[in-house]
């Protein structure tokens, strides 16, 4: 799974990273859960990060999503034999 990070400036003037937002295909189930959440996600950082930081998205998604749906959006496949 790919990952891409968002960096801006919130409205006191100071820096702020989001990190492992994953990328994902238009027709998948998720595209539109995982872009509303990020929207909020955003907001929230927007508004109320009072200090130069890091936040990872993914472990936003942790704490908000069931496991079961965690577990479906960050799967990892496991490659036999090292191929």
């Amino acid at each position: 799974m790919l990952f891409k990070s968002l960096e801006f400036k919130n409205d006191i003037g100071q820096k702020v990273k989001i990190i492992d937002i994953p990328v994902l295909e238009e027709d998948s189930t998720f595209h539109f859960m995982i872009s509303a959440r990020l929207e909020v996600f955003i907001k929230t950082v927007y508004y109320e990060s009072k200090w130069t930081r890091n936040y990872s998205f993914r472990e936003y998604l942790k704490k908000e999503l069931k496991w079961p749906v965690y577990q479906k959006l960050f799967q990892k496949n496991e490659l036999k034999n090292n191929a």
